[in-house]
C-alpha cells in the first residue's frame, strides 16, 4: 500500500474525494513488479504475475508468468505493460481513504507523517509553486497582488492563535511553554537482538494470557529470555511447545491430520517433542522454518539461532490463536467485559444521581435553617447540629470508600479479562509504549518494530512524564494514559525493583560459596528456568 501512496502525483490542495479519485486512476493505469493482474492470451484473459518491468524502444514492457488454478506459476512471456488490465482495481476507495488518513498529519497541503517522508526520501518542504499559491490573492479585475501584502495592511501584522493539541511533529517551542525535563535513555539490555524482542513478548503474554486452556503454569519473561538463548534444549521451552502441539491436537485441524497421516501418537513427551515440532515446521510450508527440519531432528535444537526460535514460537501461537478453544475463551471473555463495564457504568450513574440529590437536600436544609434562625421560630443548638453533621459526613465518607473500592474490583476484574495488550500510546515520533502487568518494565517500541527498550525504575517513568509535551496529539493522550496507570506501573517498577536487589545479594552468596564448593549450575538465579516445574500439566 506505502508503494501505491507514494506514486508521483499531485496532491497539493486536493480534498479528500478527489485525492481519493485520483489515486484510484493513478492504480489502474500503473503497473508494479509483484502485482497480479490479467492479460489477452489466445484470444481470452488469463490472470498473470509481473517478474519484471523494462523498456524496449522506448515501449514499456513486463515480463509476465501465467498463473494456474492452484496459483502457481506455469511459463513466462514478455507483453507490454499497455496490454496489461486490471479485473478489479487493486486497492478499494474506501481503503485508500484510511490509508491517507491514517498517513498523514495534515490536509490542504496534505503532509506525510516524517517517517514515511524518511522512508521513501520525500522532501517535508512544501513546492515552491504551493507556497507560491498560498500568498497570492486575485482581485475582482483578474489582476495578482501579493495576498500576504494586503493582510498586514488591513490587519496590521494579526496573529492567528494555535489551537491545540495538534499533530506532535507539527509543535514549536515556544517561550511561554513550561520547561520539559529530559527524557530518560532506554535500556537495551535485552539477550535477544532488538529486533526479536515483540515476537518475545507476543509469545509471552498469549502463554501468560491463556496458560490454564494450555495447561501450562506462569514463567517470569526473564526466564523465557534466557531459555531461548540457551544453547542446548530445557525443559521450560520443551513444555511451551508441548503445549502448544497438543491445544492443536485438541482442535483436530491441519496438525491433527498430519500426526493421523505419519500415525503419530497423541501424546507430546519431553522425549519425542522435538518429532512433533518437525511436523509441525512441514506442515507451516515456509521455507525459512522448514530448512531447520534437519538440524531439530539430529537433536540440536538448541544450536537454532534465536531469532529463529522465536519465529517458530510465533508461527505456533498464530496457530494455537485460530483454534475452537481460544476462540471460545475470547468470547466468553468479551460477554464477561460487557457485563462488568455496563456494571459500571450503572454505578457511576447511580452515583452520579446521589450526589445531586444529596447536593440539593444539602441546599434545602441549609435554606430551612437560615429562614428558622431569621423568624425566631427555633433555637440553634450548634453542639447537637454539629455532632448530627459528624455522624452523617462519616456514613457519607464511609460510603465513598465502599463505592471506590467497588469501581477499583471491577476494574482490575475488566484488566484481567483484556483479550489483546494494546499500547498505552504513541510519542511525537510514533515510538509505542507497552506495559504487562505481570512484567515489571514499561517497554518502548520502536515506529518500524526494528527497536526496543525499557524504563525500570519509578524516577525513569516520573522522567519520561515530564518530558511529554501535552500541545501534540499523541503526546497528550499517551501522558493521560500514563497518568491514569501511574499507581499501577509505578508499584509493579518499585516491585521489581526490589527483586533484582534481592537477586544480586543471592548471586554474591552463590559466588562466595563457589570459591569453597563447587556450585551447581542451577543454583545460579539467571539459570532458573533450568528447574522450571509446570504445576498445571495435564497428565
Amino acid at each position: 500500500m506505502e508503494m501505491y501512496f507514494m506514486l508521483p502525483f499531485v496532491s497539493g490542495t486536493l480534498g479528500l474525494h478527489d485525492l481519493i479519485n485520483k489515486i484510484y486512476a493513478c492504480l489502474l493505469e500503473e503497473v508494479f513488479e509483484g502485482i497480479e493482474l490479467h492479460a489477452k492470451k489466445d484470444g481470452s484473459a488469463v490472470p498473470c504475475k509481473i517478474m519484471k518491468i523494462f523498456y524496449s524502444d522506448g515501449t514499456k514492457m513486463c515480463e509476465v508468468g501465467w498463473i494456474r488454478r492452484d496459483k502457481t506459476l506455469i511459463n513466462t512471456s514478455v507483453v507490454k505493460a499497455a496490454d496489461l488490465f486490471y479485473r478489479r482495481a487493486p486497492v478499494s476507495r474506501n481503503t485508500l481513504k484510511i490509508f491517507i488518513r491514517d498517513s498523514t498529519t495534515q490536509t490542504t497541503p496534505w503532509v506525510i507523517h516524517e517517517n514515511l517522508a524518511k522512508k521513501y526520501g520525500i522532501p517535508m518542504d512544501p513546492p515552491k509553486d504551493l507556497m507560491h499559491k498560498k500568498g497570492r490573492k486575485r482581485k475582482e479585475n483578474g489582476t495578482i497582488e501579493d495576498g500576504r501584502k494586503k493582510m498586514k495592511k488591513d490587519e496590521g501584522d494579526a496573529h492567528v492563535p494555535i489551537k491545540y493539541p495538534i499533530d506532535d511533529l507539527l509543535v514549536r517551542p515556544n517561550a511561554d511553554d513550561p520547561a520539559l525535563s529530559k527524557r530518560p535513555p532506554l535500556a537495551t539490555d535485552f539477550r535477544v537482538p532488538r529486533g526479536c524482542v515483540g515476537d518475545l513478548l507476543m509469545v509471552w503474554d498469549f502463554c501468560s494470557s491463556f496458560g490454564r486452556v494450555l495447561n501450562l503454569s506462569p514463567f517470569p519473561l526473564t526466564d523465557m529470555e534466557n531459555a531461548i538463548c540457551h544453547k542446548e534444549s530445557n525443559v521450560l521451552l520443551v513444555e511451551i511447545h508441548a503445549a502448544m502441539f497438543h491445544l492443536l491436537i485438541k482442535d483436530k485441524g491441519d496438525y491433527f491430520s498430519v500426526l493421523q497421516h505419519k500415525k503419530r501418537k497423541l501424546k507430546v513427551s519431553l522425549v519425542t517433542w522435538a518429532e512433533y515440532l518437525c511436523d509441525f515446521l512441514e506442515m507451516t510450508k515456509i521455507e525459512e522454518l522448514s530448512s531447520n527440519i534437519a538440524t531439530v531432528r539430529r537433536g540440536y535444537y538448541g544450536l537454532i539461532d534465536t531469532d529463529m526460535k522465536l519465529k517458530i514460537l510465533r508461527e505456533l501461537v498464530e496457530e494455537a490463536i485460530k483454534t475452537s478453544a481460544i476462540r471460545e475463551i475470547l468470547i466468553e471473555r468479551v460477554d464477561q467485559k460487557q457485563a462488568l463495564n455496563a456494571t459500571k457504568r450503572e454505578s457511576t450513574r447511580k452515583d452520579k444521581e446521589e450526589q445531586n440529590l444529596n447536593t440539593e437536600i444539602a441546599m434545602n436544609n441549609e435554606e430551612n435553617q437560615t429562614d428558622a434562625v431569621q423568624d425566631g421560630n427555633e433555637s440553634v443548638d450548634e453542639p447537637a447540629r454539629g455532632k448530627e453533621e459528624k455522624d452523617k459526613s462519616n456514613v457519607s465518607r464511609s460510603k465513598t470508600e465502599g463505592k471506590r473500592h467497588l469501581v477499583w474490583h471491577l476494574e482490575t476484574e475488566i484488566e484481567k479479562l483484556s483479550i489483546r495488550s494494546s499500547p498505552l500510546g504513541k510519542d511525537r515520533h510514533y515510538n509505542r509504549y507497552w506495559f504487562f502487568r505481570r512484567e515489571g518494565r514499561l517497554f518502548v517500541e520502536s515506529a518500524d518494530s526494528r527497536e526496543w527498550g525499557y524504563y525500570s525504575t519509578k524516577e525513569e517513568l516520573d522522567a519520561l512524564m515530564g518530558s511529554l509535551n501535552v500541545k501534540g496529539i499523541r503526546e497528550r493522550a499517551l501522558k493521560r494514559q500514563l497518568e491514569k496507570y501511574y499507581n499501577k506501573i509505578s508499584n509493579t517498577l518499585e516491585k521489581r525493583t526490589k527483586e533484582i536487589v534481592n537477586k544480586m545479594l543471592l548471586e554474591e552468596g552463590v559466588l562466595r560459596r563457589s570459591t569453597r564448593v563447587r556450585a551447581q549450575p542451577k543454583d545460579n538465579p539467571s539459570m532458573a528456568f533450568l528447574k522450571y516445574v509446570n504445576k498445571w500439566k495435564d497428565n
